[in-house]
């Protein structure tokens, strides 16, 4: 299995992406994949900013994917999707079908982001039909559901698995990181850059919940499949992805690519340490989401 480091999720700034970026040249990783998927008021970094990074990226050996966003709302959101999906040097992410739509239309390759809903082995084989190459599963898809995906239609498509990361569960055309300021979507102020891994909501009884990320909602425990990778070997997964974080991903990184070369899961660091509230990972064994088999 390859390993590879999804895009970010989050609005940081065009400093702490540069950084971040430099240091994922070093990573441990063999797909990287670039781009804003959430919100078309995050532009620090731009277009010819995320081409310049892919390049440097691609030069240190990294297979590079650019992704789109995940909900379109304006022609100017169009606009940009259009310039992506024709960049002519790389791989593209569609995360919504809009994407798919240009992708397919131009006889292009392309990934299919977890926010493309594909839940059954029919609608996986149309997809790739029209030019599908890698599929992410939607998050909420548990080992027995993907088994019997696999069992249909093993042959059709390699497959992504989100193994490490605070979850995409849906999206909104209104921003809660404004409404918990209480301010209006179209002047934000850009609250999102003072929570760089999302604002997190508790219960009345302070368990965390949620996680808001502009006008995504994301699961507030982080999903962890690392102790599930014998498991996941014999699905025929073709690549885990790591959701980058604020902190720890390179180690985070690390420790899954020791986990793939035959490391033991139990000489491993604890991974709870390195997660902003705690972890999950009751999807993966078709329960309910927030449960965790580790505790």
């Amino acid at each position: 299995m390859k390993l590879s480091l999804g895009p970010v999720q989050y609005y940081w700034s065009r400093e702490d992406l540069m950084d971040f970026y430099d240091q994922v040249a070093e990573m441990p990783v063999d797909l990287v994949y670039l781009g804003e998927t959430v919100c078309a008021k995050r532009r620090l970094f731009r277009f010819d900013d995320w081409m310049n990074t892919a390049r440097k990226l691609a030069e240190a050996g990294k297979e590079v994917v650019l992704s789109t966003m995940a909900l379109l709302e304006a022609e100017s959101e169009l606009k940009s999707l259009r310039r992506i999906c024709s960049n002519g040097e790389f791989l593209v992410e569609a995360n919504d079908m809009a994407a798919v739509q240009l992708l397919s239309a131009a006889g292009l390759p392309f990934v299919a982001g977890p926010t493309v809903n594909i839940y059954n082995a029919a609608t996986l084989r149309v997809l790739a039909d029209a030019g599908l190459q890698r599929w992410v599963p939607a998050v909420e898809l548990g080992k027995d559901t993907l088994a019997a995906i696999q069992q249909e239609a093993a042959d059709t498509v390699e497959m992504e698995l989100f193994s490490w990361g605070r979850m995409p569960l849906a999206m909104s055309a209104r921003c809660y990181t404004a409404r918990a300021y209480d301010l209006p979507k179209d002047d934000c102020q850009y609250r999102c850059l003072d929570h760089a891994d999302g604002l997190t909501l508790r219960t009345r009884e302070g368990e965390p919940f949620l996680a808001i990320n502009g006008i995504q909602t994301q699961s507030a425990l982080t999903c962890n499949l690392l102790s599930e990778l014998s498991e996941v070997k014999t699905l025929g997964v073709d690549v885990l992805r790591i959701s980058p974080q604020s902190h720890h991903t390179g180690r985070i990184a690390q420790v899954f690519a020791e986990a793939l070369q035959g490391r033991g899961i139990d000489k491993l660091p604890d991974m709870e340490r390195l997660m902003p509230v705690g972890g999950c990972d009751g999807y993966w064994r078709e329960q309910a989401g927030m449960r965790y088999s580790q505790k």
